[in-house]
């Protein structure tokens, strides 16, 4: 069943119930919309498009910040037969101007936060874009673009019935580039439906349950963490800001079951917790019945943290690519909290192998490429055939990250093939040592990364974020991790704000950038 299909089905079931609120605790806002309206909402933006000449196989470029339109306009796209292509928010001019290069949209829908940065796409040479959606009061759409309520005026809000196979192109999803440039990931409607299906199985949401969303919305991680209340006309509360206050005001107002946290996220609200600036009485947290985790490598000792301060709450990780349509192809399952630190099994209706450099796989204990294989995996690169060959081989998806196998069949992720340090001869997991200078009480954040040197090839390098108010030596690092063989030992340590994009994973390309020259 499409997607929209799924919506249009909501809609005639559940009418008037609540399927999305927007929470703006900055501005003391909240809105709200029911299933019904969230249904002809797409509709109108669907036949608006269709008015202006988009037709099945088009792209429509989506550059909003997280609000209560951002997923009827996804959906109003996706019910034209053309490919909905999200666009990171924290993407600049030029690399937007890159992306719309590659995808050439034909419609460009934006919020007001983007008004300049659209702006100098708008004057580009190689612009395929003919019309600019602003979604924001008319007093602030700029000459070039028409806001989104005279784009729709008058259309329909019906059904347009195009025709749409389950197996037709979807979206174009930019892939973060934390390891280079952002690729375009084709995604066709049947790897969107097997998102729906894989978040439930794994969850098991049912209508009571209510899906608290803080990621972005463009990332393929919280919408397909959100599918699985969607398939079963769950309630979904879009939040607008991370502070702690805030996120669990959400869940306490809004009696929030599931909540998908960062680790930034998690972390900000133990300290809080630690240092009184919350107390947890004062909220009504009794229905949070999962902490879900991920985008990034989790610290075993943040969940050991945060289970004896929320021992009731299961907590469930798993594993994901823009590539294979988001997380899930591996995931741990809230019942094996004794193999924390685990990435998990494969996940509903996933293949995971472990192999060698010659593709043969290797037994437990050994640490190879991990590649998967199951219906979310993306069709290709969009028009980068020596990227996709690279990528793909026989169904089975190159993930480029390092695992290895326990005994029990669990999945340990070691690290990113272009993260490994190489010193001395030696391979290290830079996500071992952020793991272990993770348990340092004064240590907020961590990133390591290898910097050149000319006798060992690479230095162990720490970037190490201290708490507010913490204060700590280089030497009381060098001593504290004592413990860890010599070659493992961070070498150089720098204390800086670790970088991390919106989904939570640490920005190593900008690292290595600049302590390469230091």
């Amino acid at each position: 069943m499409l997607i929209t299909e799924i919506l249009a089905r909501n809609a005639r079931l559940y009418g008037d119930d609540t399927a999305l609120v927007e929470r703006d605790p900055a501005a003391a806002t909240r809105r709200e919309i029911g299933w019904r309206a969230f249904d002809r909402e797409a509709n109108r933006f669907a036949n608006a498009l269709l008015a202006a000449g988009v037709a099945k196989g088009d792209r429509v470029a989506h550059l909003l910040m997280n609000c209560l339109e951002w997923l009827p306009g996804y959906f109003g796209i996706l019910r034209t037969g053309a490919w909905a292509v999200p666009l990171n928010f924290r993407f600049e001019a030029d690399v937007i101007a890159a992306c719309v290069e590659l995808a050439q949209p034909r419609v460009f829908m934006f919020g007001p936060e983007f008004v300049e940065r659209v702006g100098q796409l708008q004057s580009g040479a190689r612009n395929s874009v003919e019309r600019y959606i602003f979604f924001g009061s008319e007093a602030d759409c700029p000459p070039f673009a028409e806001t989104y309520s005279d784009f729709v005026a008058g259309a329909p809000d019906i059904d347009p019935r195009v025709e749409i196979d389950i197996c037709d192109d979807a979206a174009l999803y930019f892939t973060s580039g934390t390891t280079g440039h952002p690729k375009a990931v084709r995604l066709t409607h049947r790897n969107l439906e097997h998102a729906c299906y894989v978040e439930n199985s794994h969850h098991g949401q049912t209508r009571a349950d209510t899906f608290l969303c803080i990621p972005p919305l463009y990332h393929t991680g919280a919408k397909m963490h959100w599918f699985g209340s969607f398939i079963v006309g769950g309630k979904a509360v879009i939040l607008k800001g991370v502070s702690p206050q805030w996120i669990l005001q959400a869940v306490s107002e809004e009696r929030a079951t599931i909540v998908w946290l960062l680790v930034p996220w998690a972390h900000d609200i133990l300290i809080a917790w630690e240092r009184g600036n919350i107390v947890l009485r004062d909220y009504e947290l009794r229905q949070w019945r999962l902490m879900h985790i991920g985008a990034q490598p989790v610290p075993p000792s943040l969940i050991h943290a945060w289970k004896r301060v929320f021992p009731k709450q299961a907590y469930d990780t798993n594993y994901g690519l823009t590539e294979c349509t988001g997380p899930g192809c591996v995931h741990l399952g809230v019942g094996n909290t004794q193999k924390i630190g685990a990435i998990g099994i494969p996940g509903f209706d996933w293949e995971c192998r472990v192999v060698d450099g010659d593709d043969k796989e290797l037994p437990a204990g050994e640490a190879g490429e991990l590649l998967v294989k199951g219906p979310g995996v993306m069709k290709e690169y969009y028009r980068n055939p020596e990227e996709t060959a690279a990528t793909l081989t026989d169904g089975w998806l190159r993930t480029g990250d390092v695992a290895r196998r326990d005994a029990d069949g669990f999945i340990w992720l070691v690290d990113r093939t272009k993260d490994l340090i190489i010193t001395g001869g030696e391979n290290v997991s830079p996500v071992e040592i952020e793991n272990f200078l993770m348990t340092h009480a004064a240590i907020q954040d961590v990133a390591v990364i290898g910097t050149a040197d000319e006798r060992l090839g690479e230095l162990v390098t720490a970037v190490i974020q201290l708490k507010t108010g913490a204060v700590l030596e280089p030497e009381e690092v060098r001593s504290f991790v004592q413990p860890l063989p010599r070659y493992k030992r961070p070498r150089i340590i720098h204390f800086a704000e670790v970088p991390r994009n919106a989904t939570g994973k640490i920005e190593k390309p900008k690292l290595r950038q600049i302590y390469s020259k230091k």
